[in-house]
């Protein structure tokens, strides 16, 4: 069992949970959302196993759901861009 002391002194959920935050809001900004959502899955997953943290599992959900979204836009994008190239 962890006990209450370590559960106050870690900032590693509220990191994740600031950080996949933010790579969700920053969806459009290549250079802020990928490092953003990469560190808020390590530090999510980080949290979880040190801490069992509810706040790092919701930075680690906000942190795939702003890389997913990166990937569909910019894959949608690049589509796009392809098949107007192309007539």
């Amino acid at each position: 069992m962890v006990d209450k002391v370590s559960k106050k002194k870690s900032g590693m959920p509220v990191a994740s949970l600031v950080l996949g935050i933010i790579s969700v809001l920053t969806t459009l900004f290549w250079y802020i959302t990928l490092p953003a959502g990469i560190l808020a899955i390590v530090f999510g997953v980080k949290s979880i196993r040190k801490l069992g943290s509810n706040l790092g599992k919701a930075g680690m959900i906000l942190g795939i759901i702003g890389l997913s979204l990166f990937t569909f836009i910019y894959i949608g994008l690049m589509l796009i861009l392809i098949l107007a190239n192309m007539y």
